[in-house]
């Protein structure tokens, strides 16, 4: 299939049956008139105030399906998309094709197609990397935000926009081997990623939306479009992001790992820079890079209760309303 210059790739629908703990429908919003589409799993009350789960790298909504029915038993509309190369949603095959600008305008197309106001933002990984841009740039849509094992990177903090040499190290390595790795074995990286071990049925959904390596040029691309350096083309627009975040009053909540080497102390600095952070109960959960694996549950409670509706209860010392 071909969007203009674009070829892109639509995963067969089969790979998706019977997927463990999954029942949920699918949903699909155009992203241009060629046919290439995002998919986004949509549950809850369509008037509730919307948790928009936000995945990163080589994940897809299949790493929200714990966290999924805790929002939608509290009464939120939970929303999580596949980023455009990864799950159901349509893949192009050139790593040339895929910008962090490109996915920050396919998000925030599905957010305005959807016309989502008062969002909380759940975001990990390179779910971070976008939705810490679009909150900022789109700050009357969003009334919260969790993040957990991620961050904004502008380039003039090391390798993948952290401190330290662990963090730098961890990053290049994980660079370089989707660069140059014959084959991305996805289902290998979400388990050197989690501290459970996850069963075979678990592994096959993982690998379900990458049929061969035709499918993972998204994934390989992700990790060379961090703005690691002054140079990277996004880095004018994250500084400016951050300008917006520095001035962030409403709620900002970090929820990180206790065994991520990549993102470890970015809590903190985010803690440090952004208004909003203060006063609340910055969390450590157990787990690896892909906390939700872990402790899923657990981050979804958090993210009800940052919500809108529970602002002024999440603060202490602040008397009730």
């Amino acid at each position: 299939m071909t969007n203009q210059a674009m070829e892109f790739l639509d995963t067969p629908d089969d790979r998706f049956e019977n997927l463990k703990d999954y029942p949920f429908e699918p949903h699909f919003q155009a992203v241009d008139a060629s046919g290439m589409r995002m998919h986004y799993v949509d549950e809850g009350p369509r008037d509730a105030a919307p948790i928009l789960m936000l995945h990163g790298e080589p994940s897809w909504s299949y790493l929200y399906r714990s966290m999924i029915p805790v929002g939608v038993a509290a009464g939120r509309r939970v929303i999580a998309p596949d980023l455009i190369g990864f799950g159901k949603s349509s893949k192009p095959t050139a790593k040339s094709d895929y910008t962090y600008q490109r996915h920050c305008d396919w998000v925030l197309g599905l957010i305005e197609a959807l016309d989502l106001r008062e969002i909380t933002l759940v975001c990990q990984d390179w779910g971070s990397l976008i939705g810490l841009r679009l909150a900022a740039e789109r700050e009357e849509r969003f009334a919260a935000v969790v993040v957990g094992n991620g961050g904004l990177p502008t380039g003039n903090e090391g390798l993948g926009g952290l401190n330290g040499l662990p963090n730098t190290l961890a990053f290049l390595a994980w660079r370089t081997f989707a660069r140059f790795a014959p084959t991305l074995p996805i289902s290998r990286i979400l388990q050197f990623g989690t501290q459970r071990t996850l069963d075979s049925e678990e592994l096959r959904a993982y690998e379900a939306p990458f049929p061969d390596e035709r499918y993972k040029a998204g994934a390989r691309a992700f990790p060379l479009l961090v703005p690691a350096s002054p140079r990277n083309p996004a880095v004018s627009r994250n500084r400016k992001a951050w300008e917006v975040l520095e001035r962030w009053e409403k709620p900002f909540l970090t929820a990180f790992s206790d065994g991520d080497p990549i993102t470890r102390g970015m809590d903190r600095v985010l803690q440090r820079r952004i208004p909003g952070a203060r006063g609340l109960p910055h969390t450590t959960l157990f787990g690896g890079h892909f906390l939700q694996e872990d402790s899923g549950p657990e981050l979804a409670k958090l993210a009800v209760e940052v919500g809108a509706n529970r602002t002024e209860a999440l603060r202490p010392n602040t008397p009730p309303v």
